[in-house]
């Protein structure tokens, strides 16, 4: 069963009393540079509990880089990060990257252009892996209002993917992990041996996938969600969303085929404006090191 906290569970003294092991905070990051900075200087705020700080710049033209290293963080260049495995393909591609650059042994990571930024989506998503050792991931659950252009604040309406195509989806084919409110959530926090030995999908494939291979991996029973509020994040405009939904059921589809579930032929690519959205999956990082 997915265990459920709230983020005042973790106050910051607990999780500096409890601290064992080295933290890394990984914020994945494009065209962020009015979010960003702030976010870096409020974690580096948090009297020592992060040990790196990581920002995982996509190239971004708007100066995100200089203004996270100037806030503090260790800034790298996605397309720098395992060069060898040729052109960064979205955001879980960079997640998967940066693990070559992670030193700690519990990895966050945190969505980069939140606005309003609170401490507690890094002390809540920390705080059950400090506090609780038999726990290896923990993604954040929040309430995510939809925002009018004209500032009007709707409450329960965002999240479209969310709420129309991913929950409805692993609530009729895996609902053991039907419990997650936000299984999309940018925001998870992870012991770097789980994440270093499961692959990681590119894309917009990556949230769905995760839970997918840490279920198979360590089991729902160490996995939980804390509850960190409300949330402002960027609305992805409609064009946008419809590839966001169609990835997240071709993730599902081919994981029932996995299993033997589902006997149908592969689901062909979706054609965008941008050309063929393809499922390109990234190998475990244990598998890539030298055997001893």
């Amino acid at each position: 069963m997915i265990r459920s906290f709230a983020h005042t569970d973790f106050p910051l003294e607990l999780l500096l009393e409890r601290k064992t092991a080295p933290i890394s905070v990984v914020l994945p990051a494009r065209e962020v540079a009015d979010t960003v900075g702030s976010i870096v200087e409020r974690v580096l705020a948090l009297e020592g509990l992060a040990d790196q700080v990581l920002v995982v710049d996509a190239g971004s033209r708007d100066g995100t880089a200089e203004v996270a290293a100037r806030a503090g963080a260790e800034v790298v260049q996605e397309a720098e990060l395992m060069p060898e495995f040729g052109r960064v393909l979205g955001k879980g591609d960079a997640m998967w990257r940066a693990l070559s650059a992670v030193r700690g042994e519990l990895v966050l990571y945190l969505d980069a252009d939140t606005r309003d930024f609170q401490v507690r989506f890094a002390t809540g998503l920390l705080g059950p892996l400090v506090v609780h050792p038999e726990l290896q991931l923990v993604k954040g659950n929040f309430e995510r209002p939809y925002v009018l252009e004209s500032g009007e604040m709707r409450p329960r309406e965002g999240g479209r993917v969310t709420e129309l195509a991913a929950r409805p989806l692993l609530s009729a084919f895996y609902p053991e992990l039907a419990a997650f409110g936000q299984p999309l959530a940018g925001e998870v926090a992870a012991r770097r041996m789980l994440l270093e030995s499961i692959p990681f999908s590119t894309g917009y494939a990556v949230e769905t996938a995760m839970l997918l291979d840490a279920r198979d991996a360590v089991g729902v029973d160490t996995m939980a969600q804390v509850d960190v509020g409300e949330r402002l994040n960027r609305h992805q405009p409609l064009p946008e969303l419809g590839p966001m939904a169609y990835t997240v059921l071709r993730v599902i589809l081919e994981r029932l085929r996995r299993d033997g579930r589902l006997l149908d032929d592969h689901a062909p690519p979706l054609q965008t404006a941008d050309g063929r959205l393809e499922l390109v999956e990234r190998p475990p990082f244990l598998s890539l090191r030298a055997p001893a």
